[in-house]
């Protein structure tokens, strides 16, 4: 099969550059130490003011919340920006005049673009979920209290928020010829994507106006999933010394696990529902780039 064959020409391409790889792999490794070394304590004082006068929470449980708080905004950016590493061979292979090589032979455009989107998705998932594994050890170490269900919607959020960053780093890679422009715009999403999805800062912490303009980018329900999963646990066990629903909800909101479009609150469901189809229009838009240049080549 074509589409099995370039995508194993891909993949074998992005593992040849081992600088490339272990870069990509070591990156979130670091981020998330830098993220417990700075942002923790951020994290708790934030929450620590949402806790009303004669509630007791045990340590264990307040160190869980800001662990999770940490992984799932880790995880969130990640599964976007190192996607745009992945996504390099592609570049590579314009900036080297491979795809020329390519696109003579009788290989439909849309396969070779598909490759592309399958190889990127693949690679970055790799890291991703080895990312995931490092988060649930230190997550151990905090307080570990997420069920068999939530470990695994976590693990189906990470590959819905993987496949994500790859169709929309395929997209906008597209218009890119030099590896040096693909890195600027890895560096440019890296440094401004954390910050209008929510991970590095809650939503909820920002102003009226900028969250109503913000909540129709898909990357904010990926984000808002995976916090929801993530602290799932810690809530029940916060429940269990008898907190009310409204303290449990003002923590879910204060860090975007409830999440609102406008007054609306967001469900579950319709929150996978965006992601899914926001993934599906990203590849067809590349899928059509790839198309319309082939055209205009002719």
């Amino acid at each position: 099969m074509v589409l099995l064959e370039l995508v194993k020409r891909n993949l074998k391409l992005y593992f040849k550059d081992k600088g490339l790889f272990f870069s990509s792999l070591i990156t979130p490794i670091i981020l998330l130490v830098l993220y417990a070394t700075f942002l923790a304590k951020v994290y708790k004082d934030s929450f620590m003011s949402n806790i009303p006068d004669g509630v007791v929470i045990q340590e264990g449980i307040i160190n869980s919340v800001v662990a999770s708080q940490l992984i799932s905004s880790l995880l969130a950016v990640s599964c976007v920006t190192i996607s745009f590493c992945s996504n390099l061979i592609m570049i590579t292979d314009k900036a080297n005049e491979r795809i020329y090589d390519l696109t003579i032979t009788p290989v439909k455009k849309s396969t070779l673009s598909l490759s592309y989107f399958i190889s990127c998705t693949i690679s970055t998932l790799l890291i991703t979920l080895s990312t995931l594994l490092v988060s649930f050890i230190y997550l151990a170490t905090q307080g570990f209290y997420l069920s068999g269900v939530d470990v695994i919607k976590i693990i189906l959020d990470v590959i819905i928020l993987t496949l994500f960053g790859s169709s929309l780093s395929c997209c906008i890679n597209h218009f890119c010829k030099t590896n040096g422009a693909a890195s600027a715009i890895g560096t440019l999403v890296s440094s401004i994507y954390g910050f209008i999805c929510g991970a590095y800062m809650p939503l909820s912490q920002f102003s009226s106006g900028l969250q109503n303009v913000l909540c129709f980018l898909p990357g904010t329900y990926g984000t808002s999933l995976i916090k929801e999963h993530m602290i799932q646990g810690s809530l029940k066990e916060i429940e269990k010394i008898g907190a009310s629903e409204s303290l449990i909800n003002g923590i879910s909101e204060s860090i975007d696990a409830r999440y609102y479009f406008f007054d609306n609150l967001v469900s579950e469901g319709a929150k996978y529902l965006v992601m899914i189809i926001s993934v599906f229009i990203f590849i067809g838009i590349f899928i059509l780039l790839n198309i319309l240049q082939n055209k205009k080549s002719k």
